[in-house]
C-alpha cells in the first residue's frame, strides 16, 4: 500500500465487517497461527481494545471469519437437478478452501454452530430434500458426505505431512522402499501407482483435485441409486 492508501484505510470507521475481512486477509497472508487480536489491531491501525467492540474474543473472531468464507460459496444453482446442484456447491466450497488454506483447520476446531454454518448445512440438506430424497436417506447421505460438503476430506495417501520434511538421499529412499516392499507390499504397490503423474497438482503424486472429484462422484452415484430404489434404513423401517 502507498502511504496515502494506508492512511485512508486507517481513517475508515471500524466495524465488524472490516474487522473480519482484515482477519481473513491476515490469515491468508501470514497463516492462521499468526493471527492474534494484537496483530490484527496493528494491521487495522487501532488499539486491541477497539476490536472487542465488534468481536467478543478470538473464538468469535474465528467464527466470524468462517462466516465470511461461507459467504463466498456459491448458492445452489437454480433449476439444476439435485446431483448437479450438490456437485457444483461442493466444488465451489472446495475452491474457497483452496483460496484460504487455513479454513479447514478452523472448521475442524469449531465447537459452536454459528448461523452462517447452520444456514449452509440447512441449505445443503435442502438440495437433497428438493430432489425428492426422503428425510431418512438424507440423514445417512449427510453422514456419508461428512467434511466433503465443505470441500475437503482426509486423504489416505496424504503427502502434505511430509512436505516440510528434510529431503532424503537416494540411498535412504531406496532403503525405505525396500523395507516397505518387504513389510507392506500392498500399500507400496498402490502408493507407487500414482508416481507416474508428473503433472500432478501436488508434484509427483496423486492429483488431489481428481481424487476428490472421483470420490465425490462415486458417492453421488450411490446416493442416486439408493434414491431411485426407494431405499429405507432398517431403523426407519422398524419405526413404522
Amino acid at each position: 500500500m502507498t502511504q496515502q492508501v494506508e492512511e485512508a484505510t486507517r481513517r475508515t470507521p471500524l466495524n465488524r465487517d472490516r474487522v473480519l475481512s482484515a482477519a481473513v486477509v491476515l490469515a491468508d497472508e501470514a497463516g492462521i497461527e499468526s493471527l492474534s487480536m494484537r496483530r490484527l489491531a496493528q494491521e487495522l491501525g487501532v488499539v486491541p481494545m477497539a476490536l472487542y467492540k465488534h468481536v467478543a474474543n478470538k473464538e468469535e473472531l474465528l467464527d466470524g471469519m468462517v462466516g465470511v468464507i461461507v459467504g463466498e460459496i456459491d448458492p445452489p444453482v437454480s433449476g439444476a437437478d439435485w446431483r448437479n446442484a450438490v456437485r457444483l456447491r461442493i466444488l465451489s466450497a472446495r475452491r474457497s478452501l483452496l483460496r484460504h488454506p487455513w479454513v479447514r483447520q478452523v472448521l475442524e476446531s469449531r465447537t459452536n454452530r454459528t448461523p452462517a454454518v447452520l444456514g449452509y448445512v440447512d441449505s445443503f440438506i435442502g438440495m437433497f430434500l428438493a430432489g425428492g430424497f426422503s428425510v431418512d436417506l438424507t440423514h445417512h447421505v449427510m453422514h456419508a458426505l461428512g467434511s466433503r460438503m465443505w470441500g475437503f476430506t482426509q486423504e489416505l495417501f496424504d503427502d502434505s505431512a511430509n512436505a516440510a520434511s528434510a529431503p532424503v538421499t537416494a540411498e535412504t529412499q531406496a532403503a525405505m522402499f525396500q523395507e516397505m516392499a518387504t513389510r507392506y507390499p500392498n500399500i507400496l504397490e498402490v502408493a507407487m501407482a500414482a508416481k507416474h503423474d508428473d503433472g500432478s497438482v501436488v508434484g509427483q503424486g496423486c492429483d488431489d483435485q481428481f481424487e476428490f472429484e472421483f470420490a465425490l462422484d462415486l458417492l453421488l452415484d450411490g446416493f442416486g441409486r439408493f434414491h431411485d430404489q426407494g431405499w429405507t434404513s432398517k431403523r426407519a423401517k422398524l419405526a413404522k
